[in-house]
């Protein structure tokens, strides 16, 4: 409110006659910019009073006064009236403005009774960029060096701003960058700093872009040889290069030297050997060389020529007084000579070509894989071996008939172990040597019992202990006669060959078996071509089986006949127990399940015949009484007829049938050879009546 009060007080100020307050005001932009040559104003306006004085000062010195609409002209300075020009409201205007024109400048506007006023610019003046140049110091930019600087000149130009760009990407002060007045600075120049640099100047007027390109010179970096093939070594025969490179600019150079001998030189510093041989082997050094720094580098590679041993590496572990345990590896030939051991039981011990090692037998070596590293620069490999104790097992009795017709029973124990088991054998309490009756083998894992006699062998337990230094393991064997321990029958499937198998204890002295049958006799045909056949009612022997034997073939049987079949377990002459008799043939009879459901049948039909007799009367009887009702006379007689039609039971027509043999429903599956009848009830009777 109070502004709004005093502007409308100064008008009415002004409006009588009466001045308060001179004001002065730039009319354009404090800052002004103009081109060298061109003519420019800094315009002002003001209020308040007429005819003020005026008053430009050139930062602190007036360079023109005058008061306005005065016919006095204005007072400027001698020295700058071709350039200096007031205008009629004060404003002033620099004609042909040169660089020497630029600065602050202040107005001044002053009136009797009335305070200053005054108001201020900044007038730029700026001539065009041209002919920039970008420059390096040093000359060669050097990886490593500790500046490298780059720096524009011009013909003429003032810059307002600087611009530096390395690959069109702005570069600001940093850690690598210093942006300086009139250059840029790289701290450690390295090979990443080789591209494009630019410098943008611009003024209000104009821009110049200058790029400059800046190369790293460096290297040669370690130098990198390399053998090809790739190989730890080489077989004397092979041919190979080396060559030796490394990163640098200009490309560094290389030279070669082997022993005391400087090689020709090569290209791109590669060194080709043809069919190298065992005297070749050595030390190269590659020399690597900047022409344009002087700065080398150096290298050596070991070329080695071998023979590798022959085969693989093989390994073993034995026992040593059935006590400790030796491991053994062995890989011969070969140049050097290969070097063992076993990491996992001592990684200090090793051994050239032939190495062993001999421990104490532990819990912790049982079922242990042991590696054995063989290593050779040619070649590296390994073998493994795993010592264990005897496992379980179960002996083999084997029984053969010896030319002298003795019974050779032969038992046969073997456990696998490593190293191999030792086997002992004992009878009951005692210890077992080789003599007449029993022969153990060299390698003691089987032993020989020889007799005429089965009973000898029977009733005698025989024990054999499979011993190594990680354990033993021990069975007892007692021997049995003779015996069967399961049969079974398969016939063919039209019934006319059946096939018997068996199977015997596995301690059971057996050298042959008989195969016995009863009933009618196997088919045959005569001369005429006709079939004949005998028939037993008694079991007798019709084949004869060696010991090794588990099965026979029967043929020819008559399907719709009744066979009964046993084996008969033998040792010589002394025959065993003999095994279950398989039957094979056609049922017999009725089975028990069949009777009883006939027996359960007959009630319930003869319960049906009554119901059905008292219905048949029932009708009769309601017939008879319809008939002797009131007859009217019809055209003509209808005769009425009652047929009773029944279908008799075995009851009225034949009587009972012997009944069945109902002890075949005991049977086993096995031995009914057909399914059990099922119980069939009498058939429905049917009554008609016609009328």
């Amino acid at each position: 409110m109070r502004g709004g009060a005093s502007r409308a007080q100064s008008r009415l100020s002004l409006s009588t006659g009466a001045y308060c307050e001179l004001v002065v005001s730039p009319a354009v932009p404090a800052l002004v910019n103009a081109l060298v040559g061109s003519n420019v104003t800094l315009a002002v306006s003001f209020s308040g009073a007429p005819d003020p004085a005026v008053t430009w000062l050139m930062r602190d010195l007036p360079v023109v006064t005058w008061t306005i609409t005065s016919t006095t002209p204005p007072d400027i300075a001698e020295n700058r009236r071709n350039v200096l020009r007031i205008e009629a409201n004060g404003s002033l205007t620099f004609v042909n403005v040169t660089l020497g024109y630029a600065s602050n400048y202040t107005i001044e506007m002053t009136k009797s009774g009335l305070r200053k006023s005054s108001t201020n610019f900044t007038l730029e003046v700026f001539e065009n960029i041209q002919n920039v140049i970008l420059s390096a110091q040093p000359d060669f930019a050097i990886e490593g060096a500790d500046r490298f600087t780059l720096q524009y000149s011009m013909l003429q130009g003032v810059v307002v701003q600087q611009m530096w760009f390395f690959n069109d990407v702005e570069v600001k002060s940093n850690s690598h960058y210093s942006v300086e007045e009139r250059s840029l600075v790289i701290l450690r120049p390295n090979r990443s700093d080789t591209g494009r640099y630019t410098v943008l100047l611009t003024n209000p007027f104009n821009r110049v872009t200058t790029p400059i390109n800046v190369t790293m010179l460096y290297g040669p970096d370690e130098p990198i040889l390399e053998a090809r093939p790739t190989q730890p070594f080489y077989l004397s025969g092979d041919s190979l290069s080396v060559s030796c490179q490394a990163e640098g600019f200009p490309q560094p150079t290389a030279q070669w030297v082997f022993g005391t001998q400087t090689l020709p030189e090569h290209l791109n510093g590669v060194l080709n050997l043809a069919h190298v041989q065992t005297n070749q082997g050595g030390t190269y050094t590659c020399t690597l060389l900047n022409e344009r720094t002087k700065e080398e580098r150096q290298k050596s590679i070991i070329l080695k020529v071998y023979e590798k041993p022959s085969g693989n590496p093989m390994c073993s572990v034995q026992s040593v007084n059935n006590v400790d345990l030796q491991y053994h590896c062995w890989w011969p030939g070969g140049t050097p000579q290969a070097t063992l051991y076993f990491p996992e039981l001592s990684d200090a011990s090793r051994g050239a070509e032939n190495f062993s090692l001999t421990l104490n037998a532990s819990d912790n070596l049982n079922g242990k894989t042991v590696t054995c590293m063989a290593e050779h620069p040619v070649e590296q490999n390994k073998c493994n071996v795993t010592a264990s104790s005897p496992i379980q097992f179960l002996p083999d009795v084997r029984t053969t008939v010896s030319s002298e017709g003795e019974i050779v029973v032969a038992i046969h124990c073997v456990s696998k172990a490593s190293p191999q088991a030792v086997v002992s054998w004992s009878k009951g309490n005692g210890g077992l040597t080789r003599e007449t009756t029993y022969q153990i083998s060299s390698d003691t894992t089987q032993l020989e019992i020889r007799d005429f006699n089965v009973n000898n062998f029977l009733l005698q337990n025989y024990a054999c202990t499979c011993r190594n230094p990680l354990g033993s393991q021990r069975r007892d064997i007692q021997l049995r006669g003779p015996s069967i321990s399961h049969s079974s029958l398969l016939p063919n499937h039209n019934g006319t060959i059946v096939t018997l198998t068996w199977e015997v204890p596995p301690t059971s002295v057996v050298t042959g078996f008989g195969i016995q049958m009863k009933g009618p006799g196997l088919l045959s045909k005569n001369r005429n071509g006709t079939q004949t056949r005998g028939s037993v009612n008694t079991f007798h022997t019709i084949q004869q089986k060696p010991g090794p034997v588990r099965r026979a073939d029967i043929f020819v049987l008559d399907p719709n006949l009744t066979y009964r079949f046993r084996v008969i377990p033998k040792a010589l002459m002394t025959e065993g127990e003999p095994s279950e008799v398989h039957r094979i043939g056609p049922a017999e009879g009725l089975s028990g399940s069949a009777i009883a459901g006939i027996a359960a049948g007959i009630p319930c039909s003869l319960i049906f015949l009554a119901l059905l007799g008292s219905s048949i009367y029932f009708c009769i009887h309601w017939n008879k009484n319809k008939n002797r009702q009131t007859r009217y006379p019809v055209s003509r007689a209808v005769e009425k007829a009652i047929t009773t039609q029944t279908t008799p039971h075995n009851l009225q027509t034949g009587g009972l049938k012997a009944p069945p043999d109902y002890n075949r429903s005991q049977l086993t599956p096995s031995e009914r050879s057909v399914a059990l009848p099922t119980f069939v009830p009498p058939p429905p009777v049917r009554v008609a009546t016609t009328v």
